[in-house]
C-alpha cells in the first residue's frame, strides 16, 4: 500500500485512499419486529424501492486503523470534540440494548443493517472496542459470517449486492487477516453484480454500467452502485498483492458512464432531461430515469429531473472512488452545486426526508474530497464539521438515540438513525 499524499484542486493534502469510508442504509419492511403498514423506499439511498416490498440499510465508514495515517489533526476544538465523543457513548449504549441475543440487530434477514452497527462500534475514537472486542462485538461479527454464501456474497435470501457489500465494509473495519479471503470473495460477487457496459449498435440502455440491489430483474440505481464503488475502494487496500492478482476487477469506465448519466450536466450526460439550468447543474438523481425530488421545468417545454442533496453528495463520492480527479469538471460542478445549496437543516430539494442519510453522505464525501471549509457563494467560508455536529448534537433524544420525525426511508426507527449518526460523528471527530 502506498501512502503517498498529493493535492488537489482544493489546496489540501489528500491522505491516501484507505482512511475514508463506505456508505449507508436502508431497513427491511420489518424493523426490530415490527410490521410497516406500507413499502418504505430502501433506505441504502435511502431512496429506491427495494424489490419485493422489502427495504433495508447500508453503510461503510473508516477504514481499519492499519490504513490510516499515523495521527489525526490537532484538536482545534476540545469542548466540541468532547461532546462529540459523549454522544457517541450514549449511544453506542443504546444500540448495544436493542442487540438480538443471536447477534444481529433489528432483522436477521438483512447483514447490511448489523454491519452498519458494526462499524461504528470499531471505529469509536477512543479505539478500546477494536483493542479488545466486547461479546456484543464478537457475536456481531459471527452472525456476519454465518451469511456469507458459496458465491461469496454476504446475504441472506436476496439484495445480494446492498448486503454484500456493507457487510465487506465491516469486514474491512475488523483489520483482521483472517477474512481477507472472505473479503476477496465479497469483491469479485459484487464486481460480478455490475450491469453490462452498452454495446455499440445496440438500443440505449440507461442502466449500463451501474449496479443494483442485486435481485434478478433489478435496475442500476444510484445509491447501489455508490456501494458498491465504495466497497471495492474500501478493500482493495486490505488485500495481498497475490489476492489482487486473482482477483476481477470492475469496468470503472462503465461505471462513470453510469455515474455521469445521473448528474445534470449537459456536456457529460445526454439523456433528454439532462440540464444545465441554474437550480440542478451539477446536482445527480436517483438514476438516470428518476429523481425523488421530481420533476421541474427547466426551459421552454422542457422537463427534468430535479437534482437533490444526499443523491448529489453519493455521486460526488462516487466520482473519487473511482479515481476521478478532483479538478475533472464533473466533481468540480458537483462541488459548485453543494456550495450554492449549503445547509443541515434539511436534505435540499426533499426537505426532511432522509434527513440523516443525508448527514451521514455528506460526511463521507466532504471527509473524501478533504476539504475543511466550503466557500459558500455569498463569500462565506462554512466549517462543514463545526456546522454539522452541532446540528446533531442539538437532535440527541434522552436514551441516547436520534430518530427523524419524518419517517420516509425508516428514518422514524432510531436504531438505523442512530447508527448514521454515530458513523457521522466518529468521522467528523477524527479531524478536528
Amino acid at each position: 500500500m502506498k501512502n503517498m499524499p498529493c493535492r488537489g484542486r482544493f489546496g489540501r493534502t489528500r491522505f491516501p485512499r484507505g482512511i475514508f469510508l463506505v456508505a449507508a442504509a436502508a431497513l427491511a419492511s420489518i424493523l426490530l419486529g415490527v410490521a410497516l403498514p406500507v413499502a418504505p423506499q430502501l433506505l441504502a439511498e435511502p431512496e429506491a424501492p427495494a424489490p419485493a416490498s422489502t427495504n433495508i440499510p447500508g453503510t461503510g465508514t473508516l477504514p481499519p486503523l492499519s490504513a490510516q495515517p499515523g495521527s489525526t489533526k490537532s484538536v482545534e476544538n476540545p469542548s466540541l470534540k468532547e461532546e462529540i465523543r459523549l454522544a457517541i457513548e450514549r449511544g453506542h449504549k443504546f444500540l448495544t440494548d436493542k442487540q438480538d441475543p443471536a447477534g444481529w440487530w433489528s432483522t436477521k434477514d438483512y447483514p447490511a443493517i448489523t454491519a452498519l452497527i458494526l462499524q461504528g462500534y470499531l471505529y469509536e475514537p477512543t479505539n478500546t472496542l477494536r483493542k479488545n472486542p466486547p461479546a456484543h462485538v464478537v457475536k456481531g461479527y459471527e452472525y456476519i459470517m454465518s451469511c456469507v454464501k458459496p458465491d461469496g456474497g454476504i446475504y441472506m435470501e436476496r439484495l445480494g449486492n446492498y448486503n454484500t457489500a456493507i457487510s465487506l465494509c465491516a469486514l474491512v473495519a475488523a483489520d483482521d487477516a483472517k477474512y481477507n479471503s472472505t473479503i476477496l470473495q465479497a469483491r469479485n460477487y459484487i464486481i460480478g453484480q455490475q450491469s453490462p457496459k452498452q454495446v455499440a449498435g445496440a438500443p440505449h440502455d440507461p442502466w449500463a454500467g451501474g449496479v443494483g440491489y442485486g435481485s434478478h430483474g433489478n435496475h442500476s440505481d444510484l445509491s447501489n452502485t455508490t456501494f458498491a464503488l465504495e466497497a471495492l475502494y474500501r478493500s482493495r487496500y486490505v488485500l495481498k498483492a497475490q489476492e489482487k492478482a486473482a482477483a476481477k476487477e470492475l469496468d470503472y469506465e462503465s461505471a462513470i458512464d453510469f455515474l455521469q448519466r445521473c448528474q445534470n450536466l449537459e456536456k457529460y450526460n445526454k439523456e433528454p432531461w439532462a440540464s444545465d439550468d441554474p437550480v440542478n447543474k451539477g446536482g445527480f438523481t436517483y438514476s438516470p430515469v428518476e429523481s425523488k425530488a421530481g420533476e421541474m421545468e427547466v426551459g421552454p417545454a422542457k422537463k427534468g429531473l430535479r437534482s437533490y442533496g444526499s443523491m448529489t453528495y453519493a455521486g460526488l463520492m462516487s466520482y473519487l472512488h473511482a479515481d476521478m480527479k478532483k479538478d475533472d469538471p464533473r466533481v468540480v460542478s458537483a462541488v459548485d452545486w453543494v456550495r450554492r445549496n449549503y445547509t443541515f437543516k434539511e436534505n435540499p430539494n426533499v426537505g426532511q426526508q432522509g434527513l440523516y442519510y443525508y448527514y451521514f453522505t455528506v460526511a463521507k464525501a466532504l471527509s473524501i474530497l478533504d476539504v475543511d471549509t466550503l466557500e459558500l457563494p455569498d463569500g462565506t467560508k462554512a466549517n462543514w464539521r463545526h456546522d454539522l455536529a452541532k446540528e446533531i448534537l442539538n437532535k440527541q433524544k434522552g436514551d441516547g438515540s436520534w430518530s427523524n420525525d419524518t419517517g420516509r426511508w425508516m428514518e422514524s426507527n432510531p436504531v438505523l438513525v442512530t447508527a448514521y449518526v454515530i458513523l457521522t460523528l466518529e468521522m467528523i471527530e477524527r479531524r478536528l
